[in-house]
């Protein structure tokens, strides 16, 4: 926050806090407190910064009030009573369905809105805008409409600035973080990479840099990838507009500075997104280690053994899921490498066949078992776990109403035009296949970069040509067959392709391959966050003019 505020001019400072797995976290606090339920390292951040903020007229947008934006906008009042700072804060409320009793047995149940109530809080002057569970690019569109004064049916506008919002939404990410390109670039400037800003124009344009003299990079690659991010296909669905992501044209306007533009947008849909996130039961694990010879048999010596023991248990828990990571090379000159993990993991609705059950197992084996048995630590008594799942309400079922710095509660009726039910978008056209010629065996990644997240139990992973003369043999070679053959986890499971030729992309979504979601940490990489590198390190045959 102090970077963003001390590195340049802004008008308006946005911060997004709020991934699946944080509403959890907050659902959580909140049993434990009612007072709780929202961001508090936000008001850390302000404390150092409020001054600041106000000194230079920017205002504040964040989405940190999770699930008591009232409770955070009224801390913030008391931050600035403390530090003597004149400061108008406003909130936005309505998303919270849980006291609608729609929804049994959730601990937490959140529409996504969008930038209505945003905008009629800067309308009233406030200096700090709190809101609850708004889209994330709902920030920045939401800001841009009052600047600009959009009407709601300013829909390619109103899909620029939601495109804008989300490449800033995840911050570095946009500025060379995560970047699958990284090592092209030189690793000093890495190190501290600056968050990044956006530029909005009148006609919903807008150019992605960062302030001058921060590390990182922004360039038509930095700004795919997280275009890419956790979408899908053509159409981008939000409360207030549906952003069309086949229209998106970049361009490298300068150093550090992508101009997106072009961006068309249609009608939102008549329905909003709920996040609703529940306990699940209770999870537990332990990790064999085995060292040198004879791995699999070792694996499965331990694994019956387990196997026997807890199906004499009297609370047997309801789920194992046994992994043998093959992480040992022969001939090693240490015990680390010379060392593969076999995980097992048990679930239950019942702590106690989660907890005592594989506890007791495990020691019991210690002199019993394989050769060289030991684990990485001992299992504990089990933790809790929460499924995410999505749900769907008619919009006018849901509040949405912005309480101002002055008290007064304004409903803003969101949106009440017209609607669009989502529908996919014809496939467009392919670029002519590439003439045969000569290849050889190589990394897919010597031509693409990738971005890859979940949204939910699913993955998605977004590929891109970094060339022009690649992108004729990425559309054709890498189709949903392909994908399967390259990455075996995906073998059985709904696999869409979407194509994106404006951007050389093809953006893969795989359901189920992470079960009821990260916090229920169904697979070794619970988030996906690693599966476009995976893609991108296997081997296939490419054309040698290409490489």
């Amino acid at each position: 926050m102090k970077e963003m505020l001390t590195g340049g001019p802004l008008d308006v400072l946005t911060g997004d806090y709020l991934a699946e797995l944080t509403m959890l976290i907050l659902g959580r606090d909140r049993l434990k407190d009612p007072q709780r339920g929202y961001a508090r390292t936000f008001l850390g951040q302000l404390e150092e910064c409020l001054g600041l903020a106000v000194e230079r007229g920017v205002k504040v947008v964040t989405n940190a009030g999770g699930l008591n934006p009232a409770g955070l906008a009224s801390a913030v009042r008391g931050l600035a009573d403390r530090l003597s700072i004149p400061l108008r804060v406003a909130h936005v409320e309505g998303d919270d369905l849980l006291p609608t009793g729609r929804f049994p047995g959730a601990l937490t149940a959140n529409a996504y809105l969008g930038g209505a109530g945003i905008t009629a809080c800067l309308d009233a002057g406030a200096d700090v805008v709190v809101t609850g569970r708004v889209t994330d690019a709902a920030l920045v569109s939401g800001a841009a409409a009052r600047h600009f004064g959009w009407a709601p049916d300013a829909y390619d506008r109103l899909a620029g600035a939601v495109v804008a919002g989300h490449v800033l939404e995840c911050g570095t990410q946009a500025t060379g973080g995560n970047y699958s390109q990284f090592a092209r670039h030189d690793p000093r400037s890495l190190r501290h990479p600056g968050f990044p800003l956006a530029e909005i124009h009148e006609d919903g344009s807008a150019v992605i840099t960062k302030h001058p003299g921060t590390g990182g990079l922004v360039d038509t690659g930095t700004v795919t990838a997280q275009l890419l991010y956790e979408t899908g296909g053509a159409r981008y669905a939000g409360p207030d507009v549906t952003a069309r992501l086949d229209t998106v044209r970049i361009q490298q306007a300068g150093e550090d500075r992508v101009r997106i533009h072009g961006v068309r947008g249609e009608a939102p849909p008549p329905t909003l997104k709920v996040g609703l996130n529940r306990l699940g039961g209770f999870r537990n694990e332990v990790v064999f280690v085995l060292t040198g010879l004879d791995i699999e048999a070792k694996a499965a010596l331990v694994r019956e053994q387990m196997d026997d023991i807890l199906a004499a248990a009297k609370a047997r828990p309801n789920s194992t899921r046994w992994t043998l990571v093959r992480t040992d090379h022969p001939d090693s000159g240490t015990e680390e490498t010379s060392s593969a993990l076999l995980r097992l993991v048990v679930r239950d609705p019942d702590q106690d066949a989660v907890g005592r059950a594989l506890s007791s197992a495990a020691v019991e084996l210690a002199l019993g078992s394989y050769p060289g048995f030991h684990v990485t630590a001992p299992p504990g008594k089990g933790a809790p776990y929460g499924v995410f799942e999505a749900a769907y309400v008619d919009r006018e079922d849901v509040p949405h109403i912005a309480v101002l710095p002055d008290g007064e509660r304004r409903d803003v009726a969101a949106y009440t035009g017209p609607t669009r039910a989502l529908a996919p978008v014809d496939g467009p056209a392919l670029p002519q296949a590439p003439p045969e010629g000569p290849t050889r065996r190589a990394p897919l990644g010597r031509l693409t970069g990738a971005r890859s997240g979940d949204k939910g139990g699913d993955a998605n992973i977004g590929v891109w040509a970094t060339t022009d003369a690649a992108w004729p043999w990425l559309a054709h070679t890498l189709t949903v067959e392909r994908l399967r053959e390259l990455l075996p986890e995906t073998a059985g499971l709904p696999v869409t392709r979407h194509v994106l030729p404006s951007l050389r992309a093809l953006n893969f979504t795989v359901e189920g391959i992470l079960g009821e979601g990260v916090a229920a940490q169904a697979r070794f990489d619970p988030q996906a966050k690693g599966l476009g590198e995976w893609l991108r390190s296997r081997h296939l045959d490419i054309p040698e003019a290409l490489l």
